[in-house]
């Protein structure tokens, strides 16, 4: 927080009646459903793009479909929108999941950042990129303004409703509302530099198992000729020719100090991960140049362009989503969203625990786990929802993202619109504008099961 000294001298670059921190998955959807429901929205962000971990980091939507004997698409809406953005760029794939996890939609990443762009330009988002949250004044749990960096220097950004899409939950930190810190209270889930191969010959490469994979990656790490601290990560082809991309590295996501415990939130803790993720990277491309068939003649073409983070704060919202909400499918009145996907916890350690919800059923999304305990006029949405750590572990897929993404930005808007608090705006007339928007909010409205 500043106080209004502080704010003095620094320039008002904007207002706006709903401002979204965060452009990943569920910030960019935010925005483009809080523009189409008729609000003039900011969306801020620190990369030189939009999308956030599906843009930066990977190429894969999953959560669009239940996992199990009998798929369903369980998430429409913005997303259904950018999945139709991006087949006008170029070939999208649906492929099955390596550990069962369901369908999911691989695209060209690149082709992403336009499609997001050209959405959000659509709905008339008003975008700033290379911008960085600094502080958050706020007043009895009323946010005002934002203060944040940009390369003409601090600016300050005010607004009538705010969506915390950060990842980070930047917004919510900065506003010292409750949070609980990943690996604070179960061990943290852990870091991934994504990498991609070209000129893989794709027949070789089929000719062994994804278990075949493992066991080759297992007797490369214990000959001592190969650096390969996660024995069971994937490959995956993806739409473009002889391209194979991969979630295969694994870092330490936290540190204990004597100042207490550290996550990527720490400047020195995410730049000591970024640089021995690219090492990591390297070295398990060189495993597969040398001992996967197919990747004989292929080289190393791209790194992630930041190192995906799963979990490093989870805001205390007016509900909190349990791992026994998951695993026993529960549903709620106020739900905007569900979730079919395994609870995947990426622990520290050679494996990933996965814990599968009863067939094809689903967890509903309150909508209570997007409103901010601790603030008025504050919602959010993606991987800092109001949940557990196991519960995160599963409803966190950009799918989930997107659909949480489409709620709050609907919810900000008519909020604001209002000019009312959105823990005090019906359901209803939430439920109402998602449905009409094509969001799936119950399984319902999944008639048939698709193949996948």
């Amino acid at each position: 927080m500043t106080s209004a000294s502080g704010r003095r001298n620094v320039p008002l670059l904007t207002r706006a009646d709903v401002v979204v921190v965060g452009s990943g998955s569920s910030g960019s959807s935010a925005a483009i459903a809080a523009a189409r429901t008729g609000a003039d929205v900011v969306l801020i962000d620190k990369l030189p793009f939009m999308g956030g971990n599906s843009t930066a980091v990977l190429d894969t939507f999953y959560g669009f479909y239940t996992p199990g004997s009998g798929s369903r698409k369980i998430v429409g809406g913005v997303a259904d929108d950018v999945v139709a953005a991006l087949r006008m760029l170029g070939p999208v794939m649906e492929r099955p999941n390596t550990y069962g996890a369901g369908t999911g939609v691989t695209y060209n990443a690149e082709h992403l950042k336009l499609a997001w762009e050209r959405l959000a330009s659509e709905a008339g988002v008003r975008v700033l990129l290379h911008a960085f949250l600094q502080q958050v004044t706020v007043h009895d749990g009323h946010v005002e303004e934002l203060l944040i960096a940009t390369k003409a220097g601090l600016r300050r950004v005010a607004g009538h409703v705010f969506v915390d899409a950060s990842g980070d939950a930047d917004l919510s930190h900065h506003a010292r509302f409750g949070y609980e810190l990943a690996g604070s209270v179960d061990p943290a889930q852990t870091l991934t530099t994504t990498f991609r191969m070209v000129n893989v010959d794709m027949a070789r490469r089929r000719s062994i198992t994804t278990a075949e994979l493992h066991e080759l990656m297992a007797e490369a790490a214990d000959s001592g000729g190969y650096d390969l601290p996660r024995r069971e990560g994937s490959d995956h082809s993806t739409p473009v020719e002889g391209m194979i991309a991969t979630v295969m590295t694994r870092l330490a996501s936290t540190r204990q100090t004597p100042d207490g415990l550290v996550n990527t939130t720490d400047p020195w803790f995410i730049t000591e991960a970024e640089m021995a993720g690219r090492r990591q990277a390297h070295e398990y491309a060189r495993f597969l140049q040398d001992k996967v068939p197919g990747y004989e003649d292929a080289s190393l073409v791209a790194l992630s362009s930041q190192i995906g983070v799963r979990e490093t704060r989870r805001v205390f919202g007016d509900y909190r989503l349990s791992g026994e909400d998951v695993m026993s499918a529960r549903t709620f009145e106020d739900q905007i969203g569900m979730s079919g996907a395994p609870l995947e916890d990426h622990h520290p350690g050679a494996d990933t625990k996965w814990q599968y919800l009863p067939d094809g059923q689903t967890v509903g999304i309150p909508y209570r786990t997007l409103i901010v305990r601790d603030a008025d006029n504050v919602l959010m949405c993606g991987r800092c929802f109001s949940a557990t750590h196991d519960a995160q572990a599963s409803v966190r897929s950009m799918a989930q993202c997107m659909a949480m993404g489409q709620a709050a930005g609907t919810a900000a808007a008519l909020s604001a619109g209002a000019g009312s608090e959105p823990r005090a705006l019906p359901f209803e007339t939430l439920r109402d504008r998602l449905l009409a928007a094509g969001a799936l909010l119950s399984m319902e409205q999944t008639t048939s099961p698709v193949s996948g």
